[in-house]
């Protein structure tokens, strides 16, 4: 009877210290809850554009609309041919139908313009070989000697640089971007005498491509910050 009444001690004795250790490991847990870091963490890089998007816009004006159509046939030949050589390839090349503007079809025209018609025709080139593009882009005044004027394209008809190979940089880049910031955490941690603990969360990171300036579009900023939050301990 007193042996039981001595193992039957000993077990709520036993209880009492696992509850208080249970009670100090969720109060720790608690407490540890609350102390987290919240850091983001940046990666860059300037690469090349590698697609160059290049509409060349020629426009005829005048009255007779059949002879206009001539003209505009005439000088898409000549851009075609000077592209050509230039060593663009017939793939590489784009051809829109030829767009008219009847002056005298609107209804607000005051019809004092001395030429009814504006035929506008679009060739487009789309290439990898951007160097090569830029490079007849800069020599497309050639073309006047030929009697051929090309117009600026406008808002509507820009050239436009890409970077398409951003899927293959995209992993390294978020490696960086948490590598940094697992850093600025490491170094939050030790001003604040701590350690740094597991990631609570983290997201996927937020990319942007942009032109270094706008002087030099066909070079691309690539950026990503990605957040991740660390909890802390002693």
């Amino acid at each position: 009877m007193k042996e039981n009444r001595m193992i039957g001690a000993a077990l709520i004795a036993l209880g009492l210290v696992c509850l208080g250790w249970f009670i100090k490991a969720g109060i720790d847990d608690f407490a540890s809850k609350d102390r987290k870091v919240n850091v983001k963490g940046l990666a860059e890089r300037e690469v090349e554009a590698d697609k160059v998007t290049w509409p060349i816009v020629s426009k005829e004006v005048g009255n007779d609309l059949p002879g206009l159509y001539d003209k505009i046939g005439a000088t898409q030949s000549k851009i075609k041919a000077f592209l050509l050589r230039s060593g663009i390839k017939k793939e590489e090349l784009t051809e829109n139908a030829p767009q008219v503007v009847d002056l005298q079809a609107r209804e607000y025209s005051d019809n004092n313009k001395p030429y009814r018609y504006i035929v506008t025709s679009v060739i487009t080139v789309t290439s990898s070989q951007v160097k090569q593009v830029r490079s007849i882009i800069a020599r497309q005044g050639d073309l006047l000697k030929e009697g051929v004027a090309i117009v600026d394209g406008g808002y509507e008809n820009p050239v436009k640089y890409e970077y398409v190979s951003f899927k293959e940089m995209k992993p390294k880049m978020m490696q960086e971007a948490i590598e940094n910031a697992e850093k600025t955490a490491l170094q939050f941690a030790e001003n604040s005498h701590s350690k740094l603990d597991k990631i609570v969360s983290a997201d996927q990171g937020q990319f942007s491509i942009e032109n270094r300036d706008d002087n030099t579009p066909y070079i691309k900023k690539v950026r990503v910050v990605t957040t991740v939050t660390y909890s802390l301990k002693d």
